[in-house]
């Protein structure tokens, strides 16, 4: 685990925005729909998706295991007008509620292989029912993608990206509103820039 929270603190250690400022195209998509409540973000780095969420009225709560990701994410959250809740730590310290969340929004949360499946069961429990999983990460496909151009980011362990049936097995008995495996053209910032196969996943408890 060191290891990796190296990487992100010296990733967000840097100046400007990894991932840009912006929020995920998909997910702005989604949460736009969707009647503001309490939403939790994952490993939400520098808070693009959060600080979003927070502008439309939602009460946002976030987690990462880097300092630097929410000292960031504290300015954005400052520059918009918003305020979010945002802890620093790995789930299991941290102390949600059952069915405190009407939406979770997984946007390249792509946790270490040993734990990534019992995080999305352990979210499961945090989220009421009839609330909403957001989820767009990349795929099994995607190393040739990154392969050909390494700006486009992810992680290079095959073992901790997504195929349609990890989802489906992680989110056993959500009504599945999309699950699709697609090839989307990334412009978030200079850590996800170029073509990359993503599954993006929209379920209801």
């Amino acid at each position: 685990m060191n290891d990796w929270l190296k990487h992100w603190e010296d990733r967000y250690s840097k100046e400007g925005y990894a991932f840009g400022d912006e929020p995920n195209e998909y997910f702005k998509g989604q949460i736009e729909k969707l009647k503001p409540g309490k939403i939790l973000l994952p490993a939400e780095g520098e808070g693009r998706n959060a600080v979003y969420a927070a502008t439309l009225g939602w009460k946002v709560y976030a987690f990462d295991i880097s300092a630097q990701g929410k000292k960031k994410a504290l300015q954005l959250a400052e520059s918009r007008g918003v305020t979010i809740d945002y802890q620093v730590g790995e789930l299991p310290s941290l102390a949600y509620e059952e069915n405190q969340f009407d939406a979770i929004a997984l946007i390249y949360a792509h946790f270490p292989t040993a734990i990534k499946s019992q995080y999305h069961r352990a979210l499961d429990k945090l989220l009421r029912k009839g609330g909403v999983v957001i989820f767009e990460a990349f795929s099994k496909k995607h190393l040739e993608y990154k392969l050909k151009n390494p700006q486009v980011g992810g992680p290079s362990d095959l073992a901790q990206l997504f195929s349609t049936e990890e989802i489906q097995s992680d989110f056993k008995g959500y009504e599945v509103l999309q699950l699709e495996e697609k090839v989307v053209d990334l412009k978030e910032g200079p850590f996800h820039s170029g073509q990359g196969s993503v599954i993006r996943f929209l379920g209801k408890k």
